[in-house]
């Protein structure tokens, strides 16, 4: 793999800072290829999901399944996106920070970190698949097979350790600013599950998807293991930890872990906890409902959703700049970075929720009606996505947001606070809609509860962390909504007009983004003319 591209801050270059020019192309050059292996992670995650769809449909055993893809779920979130990443990457960057004051900052973070981690993943994904009848009764009482989920499950459960290995390699290379192979596991993971099941569905039925799960979490692993290995000091790190275990009966201190302690994870675990249980709380009332339910929710959340993965690729890769800035003191360079950052985002979700809404019927029939996925399966999951994306931009502000809020390395529980008035929100609203609307009730609670935890979060990070301006960003990301507005009606009279599904999937797109565009730049919204431009430029990738 010592061949492939990947983008690099040119050695001897200065440390990218938000606002010279030298910094905000490397930026833009690792958000795009960052972009472009992520949608490729999209993309393959659609093939999976059109896949299982032609294979399963979506009943009481696709439903089993989906019960138990909970874990991985949570895992990707906990381990991947958000809480293993929030810690380790300022934790890292902070490391790399003090440079020759500390030369081997990072190799006493790696000794000090990665073996606990690596034993208590182990422990946590033995117990998982030990409790995975308890987990199911807990997670979906409902359920018309409960059995077949418990299989499922104690197959997903080995993903807690792979996922948490792939997570920490991850956060290692960002902190780093190695951007490819962190990019590129959901490629990866999406292929393994694909070819698993393809292989053995004959065989084993649905299980055969589980167990792809978790060929998918080992290739996650496989993927950036290479550049992992060639980046950090592994063997010296290792050196280090087997002498502290041999001096650790004599009283010896164990290597102090910068930046690493339980005040800072527990906040940021939490956090991630209380989020992914909004899908908990979907799926427990989903499950009384008619077979089915639970899958339609799923495929919804799942293609509504892509915008949000692509726009939180300039977070991602932002993060450890704004970690870097503030453990240098320089407060303005992130409050810059992140205001910025939080607009572009909001461009790519209010577009994105534009040209779900506008075509969603057209996009699940392309996508999914195919094989046991019926008509109905997809009017029933047409209706739900386009509930879905009114929370798109909420969805794409918390996940960007986030980010800083965790960046200084040092505890916040704010998140979490916020994070539970809108989990309440979600369980309220949702309990009530699900009697009358049934599965649109349910999406219309979470985005009702994940939009007010944005709202909260964009008024806490200026007081706590970051010294952002709410009402710019507020007033920016405002004159985007009469765009999205322009967009969503100009897509649905083109998606209305053209009989050819695919068809209209493809005009819809060109409508949207073009009416989009032009009420951006009529509104004078400049990150979007910004974004446009570096779009049809080409990312540049050196080896």
């Amino acid at each position: 793999m010592s061949g492939t591209a990947e983008v690099r801050e040119p050695a001897g270059a200065p440390r990218p800072v938000p606002g010279r020019d030298r910094g905000q192309r490397f930026v833009a050059r690792a958000a795009g290829l960052t972009a472009v292996l992520a949608a490729g992670g999209a993309l393959f995650g659609l093939l999976r999901d059109q896949m299982i769809a032609r294979l399963f449909g979506a009943d009481s055993a696709t439903d089993a399944f989906l019960v138990s893809w909970t874990i991985p779920e949570f895992a990707s979130t906990l381990l991947i996106e958000e809480a293993m990443a929030l810690v380790l990457v300022p934790a890292f960057s902070v490391a790399l920070a003090r440079g020759t004051a500390d030369p081997d900052a990072v190799r006493r973070l790696l000794a000090g970190s990665l073996p606990r981690v690596l034993l208590g993943l182990a422990a946590a994904a033995a117990l998982a698949a030990l409790a995975a009848p308890l987990l199911v009764r807990l997670l979906a009482p409902g359920l018309a097979d409960p059995a077949l989920a418990v299989d499922c499950t104690r197959l997903t459960a080995v993903t807690v350790l792979t996922f948490g290995i792939a997570g920490y390699f991850s956060a290692a290379l960002r902190a780093h600013r190695r951007y490819l192979a962190p990019a590129a596991i959901y490629i990866g993971y999406n292929i393994g599950i694909i070819a698993t099941a393809l292989a053995l569905h004959s065989r084993f039925g649905v299980r055969a998807a589980a167990l792809g799960v978790a060929v998918g979490g080992v290739l996650m692993v496989l993927l950036q293991l290479p550049f992992f290995l060639r980046t950090l000091p592994v063997r010296a790190a290792w050196a280090d930890w087997r002498a502290a275990r041999r001096t650790a009966a004599d009283g010896t201190r164990r290597p102090y872990v910068l930046g690493v302690t339980f005040a800072l994870v527990a906040p940021i675990v939490l956090f991630a906890l209380s989020r992914q249980a909004q899908v908990l709380v979907e799926r427990f009332l989903a499950s009384s409902l008619t077979p089915g339910a639970i899958s339609h929710l799923n495929y919804a959340q799942k293609v509504g959703q892509i915008p949000m993965v692509l726009a939180l690729m300039i977070p991602t890769v932002t993060l450890p700049l704004v970690a870097r800035a503030l453990a240098e003191g320089d407060s303005e360079a992130a409050r810059r970075r992140v205001e910025r950052d939080l607009l572009l985002v909001g461009i790519v979700a209010a577009l994105g929720a534009a040209y779900v809404i506008a075509c969603a019927p057209q996009l699940i029939e392309v996508l999914f009606q195919r094989g046991e996925f019926t008509a109905e399966s997809t009017a029933a999951t047409a209706a739900v996505m386009r509930v879905y994306a009114l929370g798109l931009l909420g969805h794409t502000l918390v996940g960007a947001l986030i980010r800083p809020f965790f960046s200084a390395a040092r505890p916040v529980w704010f998140p979490l606070a916020a994070m539970g008035v809108g989990l309440a929100i979600t369980v309220v609203a949702g309990s009530v809609a699900v009697r009358y609307w049934g599965a649109p009730g349910i999406a219309a609670a979470n985005a009702a509860g994940i939009t007010a935890t944005a709202l909260l979060l964009m008024r806490g990070l200026a007081g706590r962390v970051v010294p952002i301006d709410p009402a710019a960003v507020m007033a920016g990301l405002g004159r985007l909504l009469p765009a999205a507005l322009a967009a969503t009606a100009a897509g649905w009279a083109t998606a209305a007009r053209i009989p050819s599904a695919p068809l209209s999937t493809l005009l819809t797109a060109l409508v949207t983004a073009a009416v989009f565009a032009a009420c951006a730049r009529a509104l004078r919204v400049p990150e979007a003319v910004t974004l446009l431009s570096a779009v049809r430029r080409k990312p540049k990738a050196t080896s």
